[in-house]
């Protein structure tokens, strides 16, 4: 749907050896109609790689999951300004900043996802950028249903992953 090689993976500020992954979509709604899609565990079950045990509007602890087959993580609400910021973490390793910002043909969502080890970079970006894609379809009111684990490969994440590293490095 989109160009695979839009994102940018930086030093982390917190001098921890840390990387930031920043991936941005441009959706045709306005921020508070996207806002439920990032913070609704209902929603987020139709795009999201992991579910979390409860709505994401409110500061404090949520467990997530990505299947029900797969380990339950650790995860915490950090920041929740709506409709233009929710800041969270999954498990001990992985902080996800996600932005909205209003455009004139609806709004930008940014993620930034800061990871312990930049090997998982272009991975990671992949699988956002599948993700992102099943996001808009879903936002615009065409879902194509979730697509984590394998599924991906189905959605070409080989490639995207492969992309992602030539243009991460």
């Amino acid at each position: 749907m989109t160009n695979p090689l839009a994102a940018t993976l930086t030093p982390c500020d917190d001098h921890e050896g840390r990387w930031v992954l920043t991936m941005s979509r441009d959706l045709n709604h306005p921020p508070e109609k996207v806002w439920p899609w990032l913070v609704d565990p209902d929603k987020l079950r139709q795009w999201s790689p992991a579910i979390p045990d409860r709505p994401l509007d409110s500061m404090g602890a949520a467990h997530v999951q990505e299947t029900s087959a797969d380990p339950i993580l650790d995860g915490e609400v950090l920041a929740v300004d709506p409709p233009r910021e929710l800041i969270h973490r999954w498990g001990p390793d992985d902080t996800l900043r996600w932005r909205i910002e209003p455009t004139e043909n609806g709004c930008r969502l940014t993620l930034e996802h800061s990871m312990a080890d930049r090997g998982n970079a272009s991975g990671n970006a992949g699988g956002w950028h599948i993700c992102l894609d099943t996001l808009t379809l879903a936002v615009d009111g065409t879902p194509r249903g979730r697509v984590v684990g394998v599924d991906a490969m189905r959605h070409d994440w080989q490639s995207l992953n492969d992309g992602y590293a030539a243009t991460l490095g």
